[in-house]
């Protein structure tokens, strides 16, 4: 994804309502208190999760490393008792390239009528353009904590949900979005993004736009989303993603009081952060399903972790604390509903 800030002031974004989905309101307030019993999140769980998925090598589309990956992630879920439906497309990005790209959705309890997606990608970025050596930004990203993290959240939570006495009284759907990291970062995209007044051209997310074009389920809908983006980083922090408070912030004050009320306020901190172009724009803009993102930001410069899009992001950025916070939060928001 271009990961980076936006400072569009002029856009404007329309509250995103439905039937049956939660008002939203900017009191910062929610009716819902996080007083029902949830299991408990295993954090060594989620990590070993995302240690096989970096040991694979990086999930580039094309690679046999990304057949893989994408095998291994449907055979889990497929364990863990979720119906998998996979999504095979080919896409294009901006630089004319054709990818052999795989969206992966599991879901839980498919009948249900009121549904929760949580999401992340599990693709790497092909070059690590960030990288301070020269001679490393042509080669692929290990993508541990862009990209595995969330994965590996979402397979510890179908895994510990299959595994309790009770399950969440409502359908959860846990979705793979493919190709979100092949977009180019370049002055000239993000000049023409200036001009054209779009905030997903620069060629990323093209999973999760697929995915919002062309639904998993005929006539699929869900109360609301939760991306997850870099979600296991050491010492992370996750402000309130700017474009997610403006649609669906009753969805994001729930999440964040209920991370605070589990004792996880140093990482979700109670602070704005800035627009962020991400996995949650499609869900929201074409599929009308409000979705908020947890993202990793700087609270200082409101940039991301040091290693993103370098070699560095591998198994030493992965930190079992912050695994257990996200989870954790997860896994009660979902016993809440």
């Amino acid at each position: 994804m271009t990961k980076f800030t936006l400072f569009l002031a002029g856009l404007t974004f329309a509250v995103i309502s439905c039937k049956e989905k939660p008002k939203q309101t900017d009191t910062g307030q929610t009716e819902q208190v996080a007083t029902v019993s949830a299991p408990l999140f295993n954090a060594d769980s989620a990590y070993a999760y995302v240690e096989k998925q970096v040991n694979f090598g990086p999930r580039v589309p094309n690679t046999p490393a990304h057949v893989q990956t994408g095998n291994y992630i449907v055979a889990k879920f497929k364990q863990f008792g979720c119906t998998v439906t996979e999504q095979n497309f080919v896409a294009t990005t901006w630089d004319g390239k054709k990818w052999n790209a795989r969206n992966i959705i599991a879901s839980i309890n498919p009948q249900a009528a009121k549904r929760v997606f949580i999401s992340s990608h599990w693709d790497s970025r092909p070059i690590a353009d960030s990288d301070t050596i020269p001679a490393n930004q042509t080669k692929p990203v290990p993508a541990a904590n862009d990209g595995a993290s969330g994965v590996g959240v979402m397979l510890e939570l179908a895994r510990t949900i299959q595994q309790s006495k009770s399950n969440p009284a409502i359908g959860i759907d846990f979705i793979c979005f493919d190709v979100e990291d092949l977009g180019n970062s370049d002055k000239a995209a993000k000049d023409y993004e200036k001009e054209s007044g779009t905030i997903d051209y620069l060629g990323y997310g093209l999973g999760s736009r697929y995915w919002a074009k062309n639904l998993h389920k005929p006539g699929y809908s869900a109360y609301y989303g939760i991306l997850l983006d870099m979600v296991g980083g050491k010492g992370a922090t996750f402000p309130k993603e700017g474009y997610s408070t403006k649609v669906a912030p009753t969805v994001v004050n729930n999440v964040w009081q209920t991370a605070s009320w589990l004792g996880y306020s140093q990482y979700f901190v109670n602070t704005p952060g800035g627009e962020i172009t991400d996995d949650h724009i499609a869900p929201n803009t074409i599929a009308k399903i409000p979705t908020i993102d947890i993202i990793q930001m700087n609270l200082q410069t409101g940039g991301f972790f040091p290693a993103h899009h370098t070699l560095a992001d591998d198994m030493r950025n992965i930190d079992r604390g912050t695994l257990k916070a996200v989870g954790q939060t997860l896994l009660q928001v979902l016993y809440n509903e």
